[in-house]
């Protein structure tokens, strides 16, 4: 299942277990956030109803994005600024669209080495 919400002015399409980076929100890391202005919601091809529906996310990080430089110059009137500007994000993880929640993650299996088995030495 997909939704689309906005939050930050900015719209973003989220599905259980997603990553995602949007203006910075109110928390600290491990917080948990609820984003309300759900606009549209899916799965497949199927349109849901998103009357009530929120989508539930954990705060993962908060970070600085990329630094933009602002340089301003009037030519022939020696007019020259430059200023340089950090935008604040918040990292957030989808938990859960609605009532579905993501799916847990397997440990991944250790292999056993001694199947392999190691050359015999030469003997001179």
């Amino acid at each position: 299942m997909f939704a689309i919400v906005r939050t930050g002015g900015k719209q973003y399409r989220v599905a259980a277990g997603d990553i995602i980076a949007v203006e910075k929100l109110a928390g600290e890391a491990g917080d948990s956030v609820t984003l309300d202005d759900v606009l549209l919601a899916g799965d497949g091809g199927d349109i849901k109803d998103v009357k009530g529906l929120t989508v539930a996310a954990e705060i993962l990080a908060q970070e600085k994005g990329e630094k933009v430089i602002i340089f301003k110059k009037r030519r022939r009137h020696n007019y020259r600024r430059k200023n340089g500007h950090r935008q604040q994000h918040t990292v957030l993880k989808i938990s859960a669209i609605g009532s579905e929640k993501a799916p847990a993650k397997a440990a991944p299996k250790k292999e056993a080495s001694s199947t392999e088995e190691k050359p015999a030495a030469k003997a001179k």
